[in-house]
């Protein structure tokens, strides 16, 4: 599967954003979903996932009432949408996806990764 992330970009504290990452696979597989993190000088941290079928959503704490990870089954298309964006949540965002099914939060969990986007916010 080809992930590609689109939808970062500079705003200011308090804007909203819509990330967008495009999940398909020639063969038609469903894989669940992950959006990740990286500030720079840290570490890549877990935001949110989605199961394949959209019925289970799981979120960092840090993120939590947010964020919001969705996804068209129909287009495989899966969204995180961020609102009342803060400064520390400037960073590269990358979709990521997972043979295996379940809630994961760990990076070695996700096989297949994205380019990242960036989102910059400006207090």
């Amino acid at each position: 599967v080809q992930l590609q992330a689109s939808g970062g970009g500079l705003v200011q504290a308090g804007d909203s954003l819509r990330l967008s990452c495009d999940a398909s696979a020639r063969s038609g597989a469903t894989y669940d979903m992950g959006w990740f993190r990286q500030a720079p000088g840290k570490e890549r941290e877990f935001v949110a996932y989605i199961s394949r079928s959209g019925g289970t959503t799981y979120y960092a704490d840090s993120v939590k009432g947010r964020f919001t990870i969705s996804r068209d089954t129909a287009t495989n298309t899966v969204s995180l949408q961020i609102r009342s964006l803060k400064p520390e949540d400037t960073a590269v965002y990358y979709c990521a996806a997972k043979r295996n099914y379940g809630v994961a939060t760990m990076t070695p969990s996700y096989d297949y990764w994205g380019q990242g986007t960036q989102v910059t916010v400006s207090s």
